[in-house]
């Protein structure tokens, strides 16, 4: 309903069974759609504000538990906890949890049970299943996935930071801890980022990797099962004039796979988490996960650019119009039809056996199915990356 009053909200969320201890401190203002909040089991502590036409909040939300909470257009799953800090155009998906001081900002997916501490800054951020964030932590523009439960998960430590600004001002920095072919599996090994510690950005991680707490990481790492420690920059004392800040094409080539990446994960929340559109997972949220993920790649196109033009790389962005072309190809690309088809049948089984449960079914998959389910999106990952490397390396 537009232009309601606070009170008039209240009364109607009040009337759905919305639990509010002191529902005169509530304020949810005129934008928002009281039909798009749930009822049962949804809490909202003292001080909660909720604004923005898109918000969605499902049955057994908690906001406020440990703070005032202020949620601008942010889709809410089943079971999700908000305990404190400022939310906008964010996703977060059943049993998600946020700790008090957090600062979510657009583009960032919590998929279920992913958490952070309190005093957490995102945006432009996507943890996959479990991940979990400690505390202190400025995690922007990545995607983290790893481990396969709550006892087996990827984890960063507290007063962590992932360096995603360069000298030249540019955002083109996105890090890929982990990828999506095989992270959405749920079956890769955690990998460990050591508290009081960085990465700088763009960089890559493979699976199972653990960075001793302080390291600084300033390089790749694609060997699985490593443990890097260290990372001091040797002293020094230059003028900058000589030094080249960024412009690399390594720096290139990861942006691509960032959005190659990203491509792939669209493909699976198209194909397969669609699947699982049901009462814990509803219509609704899919779309404000679809939207949401549009946000981070419109995000990183544009950040792309910017690097382009700060660095001056003229055959770059006399090309910017292919490079369009091929991405959007790439983003209306499905795989190859033969991997599709054996996959989602192979899910499909899974669903029957398991309901629509999102984890339980994928997690019934064999090792022989879910690499299937892998090869199928690593070859888009692949396609994108290839078709774009000769337009901007």
């Amino acid at each position: 309903m537009k232009n309601q009053n606070y009170q008039e909200a209240t009364i109607r969320l009040l009337e759905k069974g919305v639990v509010m201890p002191l529902p005169e401190t509530v304020a949810i203002e005129g934008n928002v759609p009281i039909e798009r909040i749930a009822g049962k089991g949804v809490v909202l502590h003292p001080g909660c504000r909720i604004r923005g036409e898109k918000t969605l909040i499902l049955e057994g939300a908690k906001l406020g538990a440990e703070g005032p909470v202020t949620v601008e257009n942010c889709y809410i799953g089943p079971g999700v906890e908000l305990k404190g800090g400022y939310f906008r155009d964010a996703v977060f998906l059943e049993g998600a949890v946020c700790g008090s001081g957090s600062h979510v900002r657009e583009g960032t997916i919590l998929e279920e049970r992913a958490s952070i501490a309190h005093t957490v800054g995102l945006k432009q951020t996507i943890l996959f299943p479990f991940v979990t964030l400690g505390s202190l932590i400025n995690f922007c523009d990545c995607l983290m996935a790893g481990g396969t439960g709550p006892d087996n998960h990827s984890e960063v430590g507290s007063s962590y930071i992932h360096f995603n600004f360069t000298p030249r001002q540019d955002k083109a920095t996105p890090s890929l801890i982990g990828d999506v072919p095989r992270g959405v599996m749920l079956n890769q090994r955690p990998i460990f980022l050591g508290g009081q510690g960085g990465l700088v950005g763009p960089l890559r991680l493979n699976y199972g990797i653990t960075v001793a707490a302080g390291t600084i990481l300033r390089k790749d790492e694609l060997r699985p099962e490593r443990m890097i420690f260290g990372g001091n920059v040797r002293e020094g004392n230059v003028s900058a004039r000589g030094v080249r800040l960024g412009g690399s094409a390594r720096a290139i080539e990861n942006n691509l796979l960032y959005l190659a990446n990203l491509a792939a994960l669209r493909l699976w929340y198209l194909e397969v988490r669609a699947l699982f559109i049901g009462q814990r997972f509803s219509e609704e949220l899919h779309e404000g996960l679809l939207q949401t993920l549009e946000l981070g790649i419109a995000e990183r196109r544009k950040r792309l650019r910017q690097y382009f033009e700060i660095h001056e790389k003229k055959d770059q962005l006399e090309r910017w119009a292919e490079f369009e072309d091929k991405l959007q190809k790439s983003l209306a690309a499905k795989g190859d039809p033969a991997l599709r088809e054996r996959f989602l049948e192979a899910l499909a089984s899974k669903i029957r056996e398991t309901g629509k449960e999102y984890i339980p079914a994928i997690q019934a998959l064999t090792n022989d199915e879910a690499a299937v389910g892998t090869s199928w999106l690593q070859g888009l990952v692949d396609e994108t990356a290839d078709s774009l490397k000769p337009i901007l390396v």
